[in-house]
């Protein structure tokens, strides 16, 4: 699949992802998107090698008492941070939904709780932490999302299917990165059903009346 993506994760994303620095929201976007592509996989690899020789050569500093087995407490407990998860991707071996995401779903496409957002459109929010939001989305073919625009940051990965807006088209294992400064209307191409991950920190701008009316009910 790696040699049809044609639209990768950019270097400020892929460094926050090596950092552990972005919501897990989008570290499980980019978790999925690196399964599928070893481009991006290599060159996240790399970030984190710069990482690791960072931390090499940094004094090391003495641990709280006590830090060791609250650690172990927390990985007993479940209680890890859940963007831990993400630091290192397993490679997608079959099924329709990246294996980051069937964790997150307990299974493949036969796992997912779809809720209907009317038209056809359907979504699943996955849990996550506050800081930002992430649902797959099923997208009939040839239908299309309302028109919006963002008020923060929007990952959205192809998982099966294609979509195009006003910028490109995307296909399966295809990343867009979407801020305020874009405004599109995505819809899904004609003759397959287009299924999407996306994660977004910021509530997206409708710019219709109904879909800014029913936007609280849908949590997107």
């Amino acid at each position: 699949m790696t040699d049809q993506i044609k639209h990768h994760l950019d270097d400020a994303l892929l460094m926050g992802y090596a950092a552990g620095s972005l919501p897990e929201a989008f570290n499980l976007v980019i978790a999925a998107h690196l399964s599928m592509c070893d481009e991006c996989r290599a060159r996240a690899q790399s970030f984190d090698a710069l990482g690791g020789a960072v931390l090499d050569r940094n004094t090391q500093s003495a641990m709280d008492e006590g830090s060791f087995a609250a650690t172990l407490e927390r990985i007993k407990s479940g209680t890890t941070p859940a963007d831990a998860f993400a630091a290192a991707p397993r490679v997608s071996t079959g099924g329709t939904l990246p294996a980051p995401v069937q964790d997150y779903v307990g299974g493949d496409l036969d796992a997912v709780k779809w809720r209907p957002l009317g038209m056809g459109v359907k979504q699943a929010i996955l849990p996550s932490s506050k800081e930002a939001s992430v649902r797959l989305l099923y997208i009939p073919a040839g239908a299309a999302m309302p028109d919006h625009g963002h008020h923060g940051t929007e990952l959205t990965l192809v998982l099966k299917g294609a979509f195009h807006d006003e910028a490109d088209r995307f296909a399966a294992g295809d990343i867009e990165i979407a801020d305020e400064a874009d405004n599109h209307t995505p819809i899904a191409d004609i003759g397959e059903d287009c299924i999407c991950l996306a994660a977004t920190d910021a509530p997206l701008k409708f710019n219709g009346f109904l879909p800014r009316l029913l936007q609280p009910f849908f949590r997107i």
